[in-house]
């Protein structure tokens, strides 16, 4: 204790000081708490966050599985010409091989067979 009893006082206002402060905190934090329109609102927010982020996830996925899907098929048409003006003579005809042209001949016999075979 000081001659005057003045540093006690002062002491003592310091420590209201900082318990008010405390105090202040303390019931600033339970009334947060207790605002439970704000916490769902804050938890809406937060999920309608991470489901913007899961679509945008999903978007570029899809866009970049577009994207090889459709470079494969321009490569595989390209290919294709390729190989059918590789088959074209220099009239610019298709050479069929005979295999298939007789093939082809002889599913139109069996056709006809079958057509005229119903009709009788």
């Amino acid at each position: 204790m000081t001659g005057n009893g003045r540093g006690d006082v002062e002491a003592l206002r310091e420590e209201i000081r900082r318990t008010r402060v405390e105090l202040g905190e303390t019931m600033e934090l339970l009334a947060a708490r207790a605002d439970v329109k704000a916490r769902l609102r804050e938890s809406a927010e937060q999920a309608k966050g991470r489901v913007r982020e899961q679509a945008a996830q999903a978007v570029a996925r899809v866009r970049g599985q577009a994207t090889a899907k459709s470079r494969f098929a321009r490569e595989q048409a390209a290919g294709k010409a390729r190989i059918a003006r590789a088959r074209t003579s220099g009239k610019g005809r298709a050479v069929a091989p005979w295999a298939a042209v007789a093939a082809g001949a002889v599913a139109t016999v069996v056709v006809l067979l079958i057509v005229r075979g119903r009709r009788r």
